[in-house]
């Protein structure tokens, strides 16, 4: 097949981390097929130099400008999304003769993806990843857009079971939505020494370690798990805890530790590079993500690969993950019970070869067989007489 993806989730010079896990999947997806990436990039971020660089062997990538009102006009993004698109790359995209295209990201992508599929006469699939259902389709009008979108789809994958049932409810067609889970790269991703981790990173070679990877941004519950480790240090004194990623929230989480007497034990270590995070995964006791809502994040399935248990929220497709043998959920929001999860993680035996095992079921040869399926009925379901394409006509 000649597939392209639409999506603002994906490596680009300007974010040259960003959406690891779709670089992950369309690259091994254009093992088997052909494929195309037209990434969005905001307006915003496409004013810098864009210096970074992309490698994603097999995939032509391309980009476009999104341009979109601030603020309180986000309802409009997806016609400025389509608009967009159309107006900087239509013609090529018309030229292409794709059999089926991939949105992948509720809102605004495949909203707008929806138009850009009349456009080009093809039908398409949406992917959706978490809070793009949880969140963007609880927005008044917003809302209606992303139902239009999965009913328009001729498939529908979904990260999670919950965020399968997600899409049902909004409007999908349940025997067109699959739940296909990410997979691990286990050749990157495995147990390792945890010392000589820590002495390639300049961690403390004996002091427990509790590390957040991600963004920090409220969402993520990082304000949350710098409120619960008070608990763990009164317990484990020597105890530290890193934050891997950046975001706008890091001055507030400095200033909150700093109030809570427990500055010198944070640590922010920035964002590091895909590869670069097995060593932080290896090198940790436990991996908190405390997440408000989410899909189901590769970096717990990453950090179980590597034989670490995780603390997590009850949120998203998370308990379908995380079972008892490779961790502890709590509610989110709930900081006193982060706490107290987190002291027993320390206190509890786990067996890193029954989690890395855990782990290993995810796999990604099995995600593109899937993936692969769901974009070969769509596209055969449009050239077949008589049978839907479920491209919207509005």
């Amino acid at each position: 097949m000649k597939v392209l993806v639409v999506t603002n989730l994906f490596p680009t010079p300007w974010d040259p981390r960003r959406g690891t896990f779709n670089r992950q999947q369309f690259q091994r997806l254009a093992e088997r097929h052909e494929v195309d990436v037209l990434t969005a990039v905001d307006f915003r971020e496409r004013r810098g130099a864009g210096a970074g660089k992309v490698d994603v062997p097999g995939v032509r990538r391309d980009h476009f400008t999104f341009y979109h009102p601030p603020g309180i006009g986000r309802f409009l993004n997806a016609v400025c999304f389509f608009i967009c698109i159309a107006w900087q790359r239509g013609r090529q995209l018309r030229r292409a003769h794709y059999d089926v295209m991939l949105a992948s990201w509720a809102y605004p992508d495949a909203a707008g993806a929806a138009w850009l599929a009349r456009l080009l006469g093809i039908p398409y699939v949406v992917k959706v990843h978490g809070s793009d259902l949880n969140v963007q389709a609880e927005a008044r009008l917003r809302r209606p857009q992303i139902r239009s979108a999965l009913r328009g789809a001729g498939g529908v994958i979904a990260v999670s079971q919950a965020l399968a049932r997600k899409a049902t409810a909004l409007g999908a067609r349940e025997d067109d939505v699959e739940a296909v889970y990410n997979g691990v790269d286990t050749v990157l991703f495995h147990q390792g020494d945890r010392l000589a981790a820590r002495q390639r990173l300049g961690l403390p070679l004996t002091v427990p370690i509790v590390l957040y990877v991600g963004n920090l941004k409220a969402t993520k519950g990082c304000h949350d798990l710098i409120e619960a480790f008070p608990a763990l240090v009164r317990r484990h004194p020597d105890a530290r805890l890193v934050y891997v990623g950046d975001g706008a929230s890091r001055a507030n989480l400095e200033d909150r530790a700093a109030s809570l007497c427990c500055a010198p034990a944070v640590s922010f270590a920035g964002a590091v590079d895909h590869a670069a995070l097995a060593d932080w995964f290896r090198a940790a006791n436990v991996l908190c993500l405390p997440s408000h809502n989410e899909g189901v994040p590769n970096v717990v399935l990453e950090a179980m690969a590597c034989g670490i248990p995780i603390v997590a929220t009850t949120v998203g497709g998370i308990p379908e993950v995380v079972p008892d043998l490779a961790g502890i959920l709590v509610p989110p929001h709930q900081s006193h019970e982060l706490g107290v999860a987190l002291v027993e993680a320390f206190e509890r035996h786990f067996d890193p070869e029954a989690i890395a095992a855990h782990a290993a079921t995810f796999r990604w040869d099995e995600n593109i067989d899937r993936v692969e399926r769901v974009l070969a009925r769509a596209a055969l379901r449009s050239r077949e007489p008589g049978l839907p394409n479920h491209i919207p006509n509005t």
